[in-house]
């Protein structure tokens, strides 16, 4: 079992597991609230049964159709990565040990450098990167940076964004605005682009409900708003512009939701004709970066 890193601020303690991805293992005040809710996600192999509350998706997020794009005239196959699925999912970050390049009392940086040529990672990304995750604690919420460099001597597409789960009790309650949103088909990838109206809507606070989303907003605003109101708290989701996405899954009967900040669509690698795909090319040295904050309060 990957050892845990324990980082505290105030009355905040935040557990990560830089060998399991990179991911957050809890995140809990002195009082006993959990803001994040560790979950043991079967489908994604790579966790091997660890409940995680969070984990980075470097140098995508979501799904890659049929573990399959062609960029540059080029087709690229990737390893499948999702049980039960023909599809990669969430980039190779989440699958991979990260190393510890800076610590503190109350920050982290854990740094991953990926080369396709070396062993079981040969399959997950087909071009050399290095990624650098930044967690810092503070009393009242939790910062989160992440920066990508294309380490290759070829031109290649990325994306990012963090995938957090949030505790589903206590009356949560959910809040923020986008411009659309993806519908999927039968195969969980995009079919329709339509208006985020409706009860597609979450323009005002209010409770997630029982029909499943996992669905991908666009033109997000860059601010998520969750209410427990029960246990008399709240928090504010921000991301920076480059994290033009939100995805939304609230699987039925769960105890949590999914609510990730991300640059690109879901599958964007295979609609490079959409304008705001989100998907980036960086040159040879060229660095993306994405940064994403939580603040608590109560209420």
């Amino acid at each position: 079992m990957s050892p845990t890193l324990e980082l505290y601020a105030g009355g905040m303690s935040l557990g990560l597991l830089p060998d399991l991805g990179g991911s957050i293992a809890f995140w809990r005040n002195g009082a006993g609230m959990e803001f994040l809710r560790p979950v043991s996600d079967p489908h994604l192999v790579a966790q091997h049964g660890r409940a995680v509350a969070g984990y980075p998706l470097v140098p995508f997020s979501n799904r890659v159709a049929g573990d399959h794009f062609r960029f540059e005239g080029v087709d690229y196959h990737l390893a499948p990565s999702f049980a039960g699925e023909d599809c990669a999912i969430h980039g190779n970050g989440w699958q991979r040990r990260w190393r510890i390049a800076l610590l503190s009392d109350s920050s982290a940086t854990l740094a991953l450098d990926h080369t396709p040529s070396s062993g079981a990672s040969a399959g997950q990304w087909p071009f050399s990167y290095r990624a650098q995750l930044r967690y810092d604690l503070h009393e009242a919420g939790l910062s989160i940076g992440i920066l990508l460099e294309n380490t290759d001597t070829r031109d290649q597409p990325v994306g990012m964004g963090f995938h957090p789960y949030f505790p589903r009790h206590s009356g949560l309650k959910l809040g923020f605005t986008a411009s659309s949103v993806w519908t999927n088909g039968p195969d969980h990838l995009p079919l329709l682009r339509i208006p985020a109206d409706g009860d597609w809507s979450f323009a005002r606070m209010r409770d997630v409900g029982p029909v499943p989303i996992d669905n991908c907003y666009a033109g997000w605003s860059g601010s998520a708003f969750l209410r427990w109101p029960r246990a008399g708290y709240a928090l504010t989701l921000e991301g920076s512009p480059e994290l033009s996405h939100l995805v939304l899954f609230t699987p039925p009967g769960q105890p949590y939701i999914g609510l990730e900040p991300v640059s690109n669509m879901n599958d964007g690698f295979n609609r490079t004709t959409i304008a705001d795909s989100g998907v980036r090319v960086l040159a040879p040295g060229q660095v993306m970066e994405g940064h994403i904050r939580m603040t608590v309060a109560r209420c």
